[in-house]
């Protein structure tokens, strides 16, 4: 299937990851300007399909398949832990993999996805995000130190324990006594677009039930408010274990529902949850 398909017809399918809904269709991509345009188009959810974003899924020559991922917004993103389940259930689907054993080429690097089990719509599928990066430099954090771990910061004229951790894409984990009285709608963006975040920045927003489970709020940059994210609760899992408030083994219950996270002992973090086709479709160029 052609990313500009025949007929002035694009060829599309509707996938989600706990609620985590991205348009997926097939490349090669040519055009990243025109992508971006068409995720804002299609990412509408009242005059378009409605989604997180938009994902190409393109021909690789270094691994199964490439993911190349646009936020809502028209952005281009890094990683999307969600999206990389998805995307080893439509290519093991559609056959493009010979093997339930995937690797994903993306903008952070080749990832590599187990496809576990499946019925005629969902999937469980277990995917190696890979080693979680600490250094303030490597989260893209302007800040005099070199690890953001529980470090001050101020938002809306309150002050926040932060701790940052990059999966490929930068997020910025908030321990709180409850995530009930969250103003997400507020405090997510003036997160995401602080001065100290100079690409921007993933916001979780987390409340510790027990070493083993994390309740967590996300609002990721350039989509907003999502169901879940798929980067942001192994960032949690990490950000949870170095600072002494969870095990390396947990579950993270998002609104979306649980994904169960284990940052192990070759210093990989995993990542095990669902995939599912919604439905499929064709957008008119």
């Amino acid at each position: 299937m052609a990313f500009f398909s025949y007929n002035g017809v694009m060829r599309f399918t509707k996938m989600q990851g706990l609620g985590n809904d991205y348009i997926y269709v097939d490349g090669p991509l040519t055009n990243a300007a025109r992508a971006g345009e068409l995720a804002r188009a299609v990412s509408d959810r009242h005059v378009g399909i409605g989604g997180d974003g938009l994902i190409v899924v393109e021909p690789s020559s270094v691994a199964d398949v490439r993911m190349t991922i646009y936020n809502a917004d028209g952005s281009r993103a890094q990683m999307c832990g969600n999206g990389l389940r998805c995307v080893a259930k439509y290519a093991v689907d559609r056959h493009l993999v010979s093997s339930t054993t995937i690797t994903i080429e993306t903008d952070a690097g080749i990832r590599h996805a187990e496809y576990i089990r499946s019925d005629s719509v969902m999937a469980i599928v277990r995917v190696d995000m890979g080693v979680p990066l600490l250094d303030a430099e490597d989260v893209h954090v302007k800040i005099d130190s070199p690890q953001v771990v529980n470090h001050p910061m101020v938002f809306h004229d309150e002050s926040y324990a932060v701790t940052c951790v990059s999966m490929g894409n930068p997020h910025a984990v908030i321990f709180v006594p409850d995530i009930s009285v969250v103003r997400l709608s507020q405090l997510g963006p003036a997160v995401e677009m602080d001065p100290a975040f100079p690409q921007r920045i993933n916001a979780h927003f987390v409340q510790v039930e027990s070493p083993g489970h994390l309740l967590v709020k996300t609002w990721e940059r350039g989509s907003g408010a999502t169901r879940a994210c798929g980067t942001g609760a192994c960032a949690v899992c990490v950000a949870g274990a170095i600072t002494d408030r969870c095990s390396r083994a947990i579950r993270v219950s998002l609104p979306g529902g649980d994904l169960s996270v284990e940052w192990a002992s070759d210093d990989h973090v995993y990542m095990e949850g669902p995939a599912v086709e919604v439905f499929t479709g064709e957008w008119p160029e």
